[in-house]
């Protein structure tokens, strides 16, 4: 008889869902707002309950978790985040650390246990890309320059998403983290989503176009959702949640030339488990905790607003937009929503958290989704407001200080060498990123697998020269390509910084010592890096020197053919992400 309750409570939740879509567009009010209200009415806490069955309940809102998780990834995409800039996103961390460290402030004012302050923290710090993007674009504001600066702060808060989920899991499994373990927590993640990327971005994608090329809509569908769902299963199995798989699983689908007709099939799919996730946590709340615990909600609901406001509103002026544009982002961002839900039903299903803190969560996003569509539309007259009470010379401060930052923009030549000088890190970062993930694979497969090695008689120290040279051998195209990348640095800082006004007739020689000494520079410093990461799997001092020796011999009798091997990567990994911007509603590949 389960089969049928669950149907018959499914059958409920939609069509309280889509009455709720109704009135709430009638109201002119988020649709998620009406979506969480009416799960409260129908759930076991109120007289004439028509859904009861917890098990129902958890199955509708685990199923719309990876879902809705896996949209939120489609819009994420790796363009994306390139396109954010490291102002918005130096300003995104520093607003989700604020709002942890106000929340955690915050419980411990009130009393709470050290647990319910961490996880309050996490709840608050995230904002709602639902909320913010349906309001921006139900408001048809989603043009302005403004609302690319709040896209570009969720795309980062996203990604801040996944680190604040996985170090939240091991806190609540260990029951308290040391400095130590949070940045091994945040490496294996970073290992987990780093080769989850490259290597679904050389593959998904072209998997996602040539099964797009059948023409089926359907088969493209139950493939996309087979991705999803996988990435999900092979996310817990690695001990991460399912969230941050399907997350994951989404971006990597965004980065195919299918996508816009991905999302259209996707879309109804999106809005449909949407509903249901937001009335599955309307299900779970008991009035009677709300009305106990509504001070402390209120509070909560106001520290979001004023402190998202501020810290984001301050941090867009202090990278170089002008006070409006500042406050109207500031305001875009001041609600929390999808992820502060997983991150309470993750404590709740961890059994750390007090029984209380999901419905505080729910009360401080309903007063937040609720006000959200006033302030955005209120930001100009509240601009206008703070500019008549702002004093003069403060006014003309910041008028002055946005003058001077756009005054240090590079132009011109100018601008050319500074891309350039930006294209050549970007290069040798990612080099040096997959040259790190491959000796932490290496320490991780010494560190899980050794059992597996003894079943042949591989010893220790075999087995660490086995795993070693593994590593140092796979990366040699890499190496070469950072050293290659370095010495174009090094020459564009030598054209820069010698100057032969200074240095006369010996600036050609300089200039020459400078090129070479950079590329060289970056090798030693790599080469420190990695011993230090793969201390764990080092073999004896004179089998490693020897391998060092064999792999530069290998380097340069190879040069061309590596250089040749990385170029064909780097291409394939660049036309993925360096595809055109598909047009709104298209379905072409």
């Amino acid at each position: 008889m389960h089969e049928i309750g669950f149907i018959r409570d499914l059958a409920v939740v939609m069509i309280v869902a889509g009455a709720a879509t109704i009135l709430f567009q009638r109201l002119r009010q988020p649709v998620l707002l009406g979506y969480i209200l009416a799960g409260v009415l129908i759930g076991p806490h109120m007289p004439g309950m028509l859904v009861d069955d917890p098990r129902a309940i958890d199955d509708i809102s685990n199923l719309g978790v990876v879902l809705l998780m896996f949209t939120l990834g489609l819009e994420f995409s790796v363009r994306k985040l390139r396109q954010v800039g490291i102002g918005v996103l130096a300003v995104a961390v520093a607003e989700v650390g604020l709002m942890l460290w106000i929340g955690v402030g915050l419980g411990e004012l009130f009393g709470w246990k050290g647990m319910d302050t961490l996880f309050l923290g996490a709840i608050i710090a995230l904002s709602s890309t639902m909320v913010a993007s349906r309001t921006l674009s139900e408001s048809g504001q989603r043009h302005l320059p403004f609302a690319r600066l709040v896209v570009g702060l969720l795309v980062a808060e996203d990604m801040l998403a996944i680190i604040l989920l996985t170090l939240l899991t091991a806190v609540a499994i260990g029951g308290s983290v040391e400095a130590a373990t949070a940045f091994t927590l945040i490496g294996h993640l970073g290992l987990f989503v780093l080769v989850g990327m490259i290597l679904g971005l050389l593959l998904l994608p072209r998997l996602v176009d040539y099964v797009a090329g059948f023409g089926r809509d359907e088969t493209l569908l139950v493939s996309v959702l087979g991705i999803c769902f996988g990435a999900s299963l092979l996310a817990v199995w690695m001990g991460f949640s399912v969230a941050l798989g399907a997350f994951l699983a989404g971006a990597i689908v965004a980065e195919s030339r299918s996508v816009g007709r991905v999302l259209r099939l996707v879309e109804p799919l999106r809005d449909m488990f949407a509903a249901l996730f937001f009335v599955a946590i309307g299900l779970k709340i008991d009035p009677a905790m709300l009305v106990q615990y509504a001070l402390p909600a209120l509070l909560i609901a106001a520290a979001v607003i004023l402190g998202k406001t501020l810290a984001c509103s301050l941090g867009i002026f202090i990278v170089g937009h002008d006070p409006r544009t500042s406050l109207r982002s500031g305001l875009g961002m001041a609600q929390i929503g999808e992820f502060s839900f997983v991150i309470a039903t993750l404590g709740l299903s961890l059994g750390v958290v007090s029984d209380f803190l999901y419905p505080v969560a729910v009360a401080v996003s309903v007063v937040c989704m609720a006000t959200s569509p006033y302030l955005t539309r209120s930001a100009d007259g509240l601009a206008d407001i703070l500019r008549r009470v702002t004093p003069r010379s403060t006014r003309v401060l910041a008028v002055s200080y946005s003058g001077w930052l756009e005054n240090l923009k590079p132009v011109n030549e100018n601008a050319a060498i500074a891309a350039i000088f930006r294209r050549l890190l970007w290069h040798i970062a990612i080099n040096v990123l997959l040259v790190v993930t491959l000796f932490m694979i290496g320490a991780y497969v010494n560190a899980h697998n050794w059992t597996w090695f003894a079943t042949f008689g591989i010893g220790r120290d075999l087995r660490h020269t086995l795993i070693w040279a593994c590593a140092l051998f796979l990366s040699l195209p890499l190496l070469i390509a950072v050293y290659r990348k370095a010495e174009a640095l090094g020459m564009v800082l030598a054209e820069l910084g010698i100057r032969e006004s200074l240095t006369g007739a010996y600036t050609r020689q300089i200039r020459g010592v400078l090129a070479r000494v950079i590329p060289l520079a970056t090798l030693l410093g790599l080469a420190v890096l990695v011993s230090a990461l793969g201390s764990t799997i080092l073999p004896p001092r004179g089998i490693a020197l020897s391998l060092v020796v064999s792999g530069g011999v290998l380097a340069v009798v190879l040069w061309r053919s590596l250089v040749k091997m990385h170029a064909r990567l780097q291409a394939a990994l660049k036309d993925t992400l360096d595809k055109p911007e598909p047009p709104a509603g298209s379905d072409a590949a």
